[in-house]
């Protein structure tokens, strides 16, 4: 079976097959899938998803690039889909992009990845780490919030052995999706090889980052044979380990 840790199926790039596409994830072995929250739109609209698919569940929160105009009166809003909603297992995707310079501000993304860091520990949440051009930042902030003390995962992972380490040891998994087929992405693969498979976590960030043979098409789970079977070939296993171990991560990073 097939864990599907990270995806946003709420996007409108799956307005016209959703559906079918959803039905075809139970087909093809797709058993649970997370669907995460990117703004507080897409928040409310994952916990939509997930109250009408039972193989459905819900990440809430707001993306780095989405927190310009965040106020407590959404964080209070995020803590009550929480508290309401008992398929809702994580706060994601939050963290920090510096890609785009200061667009928002660097104080205002620390100021509510801080923020949503306390309510995700404040509720005994795992949390989905968004950290792009920004990895000093994003470990000391986590280091000092002991961020990883109820599990979580660094989605999309590109940073260095070392730190992929590091994280591991602060008790998050390393999400692994279709970069990891990549011919460029070498890092990533070094990092699959290096690190347990006890601690690596399947997701695609569809319709986004589809692997290759599918790369700068729209991407989804149905696409995940292709990332486990990367992972099989570089860590030389069976591809059939890789599903049940990462299958049990995720389990157990969302606490079910």
């Amino acid at each position: 079976m097939i864990f599907e840790t990270h995806g946003h199926y709420d996007d409108t790039q799956f307005d016209e097959d959703r559906e079918q596409l959803i039905a075809e994830f139970l087909e093809k072995d797709i058993d649970k899938v997370m669907n995460v929250g990117a703004d507080m739109q897409s928040s409310r609209n994952s916990v939509e998803l997930a109250a009408k698919y039972p193989h459905f569940y819900a990440a809430v929160g707001v993306h780095p690039s989405e927190v310009g105009e965040l106020t407590e009166t959404d964080i209070q809003e995020l803590k009550s889909m929480v508290l309401d909603n008992p398929k809702v297992r994580a706060i994601g995707e939050i963290g920090l992009d510096y890609h785009f310079d200061d667009d928002p501000p660097r104080d205002v993304q620390k100021k509510w990845f801080l923020r949503q860091l306390e309510l995700a520990q404040e509720l005994t949440m795992p949390i989905i780490i968004h950290s792009r051009d920004a990895a000093s930042d994003t470990m000391e902030m986590l280091k000092r919030m002991d961020g990883g003390r109820n599990g979580g995962v660094i989605h999309c992972y590109s940073y260095s052995v070392e730190q992929a380490r590091e994280y591991i040891k602060m008790g998050f998994n390393i999400g692994v999706g279709g970069v990891v087929t990549f011919k460029n992405s070498r890092k990533l693969q070094e990092v699959v090889e290096d690190i347990p498979l006890e601690k690596i976590v399947l997701e695609t960030d569809s319709p986004y980052m589809a692997p290759v043979p599918f790369r700068g098409t729209r991407n989804s789970a149905l696409n995940i044979p292709y990332i486990a079977e990367k992972i099989a070939e570089i860590k030389g296993i069976p591809v059939q380990k890789v599903y049940d171990q990462t299958y049990a991560n995720a389990l157990k990073m969302y606490k079910m």
